[in-house]
């Protein structure tokens, strides 16, 4: 990514920018997304991905002229509620309905019947970094720098909104036909103005604050941007084990050990966001992302063209052929009766 050519916006321009964005997100969360579509409403294609607490099934609109594909996310409630998910769930709907963002997948469709709870998603098609990476082993550090500042972008809006995810990793980046990001699965995003405690994440990718339960912010988004900046450059991750409890003692410890191939400024950067210390972390002193953007390994890259897209994406995926792993189906089981109606109400 060569120097940018466009003109350089002043911080008080982004900041006018996040202001705007922020009153379109509030007003959105005080008048949330009522249900729009029905399961009949679409054409099941197949399973395009699965997890704790249902599957991501890839629909067709049937109405729609030009047969527009949505991934929709199927909750199974009583999933939900044996999993004591509810308040998760129902902020991921009330956040995801309420963002606009080019690097998060946008929530189209929202609806519910006696057994699941359906979110209809953006469909991407280009599949998960996480696949890409894995085929490849690893990043370029000009690769892993275009992917970053996107995420970069992404955790400075959320956090301006006082949104943070929580659940950054290569499984949860989708790559659009334009070759850029998008941040998907907000199960975990949570409004926060101080602190909370609930333990909840990927091991590998706990910040030492969620691991010692001492209340944490924003600042676990940015060590999780560490350890995807590390996982990109090495082709693994910084703290890895076989038993979740050995990789807790690794994070704690705050020992971090670079590949060869590490470049100078790149190494600076990671021991800035991997960093024990809250208050010296990168992302969460005075300045805030300015120090993340503003560092040397970033100082060839245009955040504004990244933004807008002007960059040209270092890899274009194959839209034509599948680029999603294959699961066994499940027919969806709707029941009679509607067990509990109280507990999502507000869905």
């Amino acid at each position: 990514m060569g120097p940018a050519n466009s003109v350089k916006r002043s911080q008080t321009e982004i900041q006018s920018f996040l202001e705007k964005e922020k009153e379109k997100f509030v007003a959105k969360l005080d008048s949330p997304l009522r249900q729009n579509a029905s399961l009949s409403d679409f054409e099941l294609v197949r399973t395009i991905g699965t997890g704790s607490f249902g599957r991501v099934i890839l629909v067709k609109h049937r109405t729609d002229s030009e047969n527009e594909r949505i991934a929709l996310k199927v909750l199974e409630k009583q999933v939900i509620i044996k999993m004591k998910q509810i308040d998760h769930t129902l902020a991921e709907k009330k956040i995801l309905q309420a963002l606009s963002s080019p690097f998060i997948v946008k929530l189209l469709y929202t609806f519910k019947d006696n057994s699941y709870l359906y979110l209809g998603l953006e469909f991407v098609p280009g599949g998960e970094l996480f696949a890409h990476l894995r085929a490849l082993g690893r990043y370029s550090e000009d690769m892993a720098r275009f992917y970053s500042a996107q995420i970069v972008l992404a955790f400075e809006y959320l956090h301006h909104l006082s949104v943070i995810y929580r659940d950054l990793k290569p499984e949860n980046l989708l790559f659009g036909s334009d070759g850029y990001l998008k941040i998907t699965d907000f199960g975990f995003a949570k409004r926060v103005k101080d602190r909370t405690y609930t333990l909840c994440g990927t091991p590998e990718y706990l910040a030492p604050e969620i691991i010692l339960s001492r209340g944490y912010n924003k600042g676990v988004d940015y060590w999780a941007l560490g350890v995807l900046l590390y996982e990109m450059t090495a082709g693994y991750p910084p703290f890895f084990a076989d038993q979740p409890i050995q990789i807790y003692e690794k994070i704690v410890s705050g020992r971090v050990r670079f590949p060869a191939q590490f470049t100078v400024d790149l190494k600076d950067l990671l021991k800035n966001l991997l960093q024990v210390d809250l208050t010296r972390r990168y992302g969460n002193l005075k300045s805030g992302v300015k120090d993340i953007k503003e560092h040397r390994w970033y100082k060839d890259v245009d955040f504004i063209a990244v933004y807008e897209k002007s960059v040209e994406a270092p890899f274009i995926p194959k839209t034509d052929k599948d680029n999603y792993d294959i699961y066994d189906e499940q027919p969806l089981q709707v029941g009679t009766v509607d067990r509990y109606p109280k507990e999502f109400m507000e869905f």
